[in-house]
């Protein structure tokens, strides 16, 4: 089910998982399909990004929305990386469709 990143089960996480580059950290025995690919698509943000940059963008859009007055939630489903992985997490070969820098369409 992976070819560049390992998944690593933490049954005690808050989420049901988080992509940190090369990790996969999930919170279940057996992730669903659509989760797995939607960390797959952070993957491909993090690497578009060179890693490092993705989290200090991610952080950065999160504390603006937060800054304009809006809840944690709101923040959180307001990212653009979030905001294309939600959009197409259940399409199981966007990736392969995807144009490079495809959440730019999301902010």
């Amino acid at each position: 089910m992976s070819k560049f990143f390992l998944i690593i089960r933490l049954p005690f996480l808050r989420v049901s998982g988080l992509a940190i580059f090369p990790f996969l950290f999930v919170k279940y025995k057996k992730p669903s399909k659509v989760l797995i690919n939607h960390e797959r698509i952070h993957f491909r943000q993090q690497i578009e990004l060179l890693i490092l940059p993705f989290y200090i963008w991610y952080i950065l859009e999160y504390l603006i929305h937060r800054l304009r007055g809006k809840n944690s939630y709101y923040a959180y489903m307001n990212i653009s990386f979030e905001r294309e992985a939600y959009a197409n997490d259940d399409d199981l070969g966007y990736l392969k469709k995807r144009k490079i820098w495809g959440f730019w369409k999301y902010l």
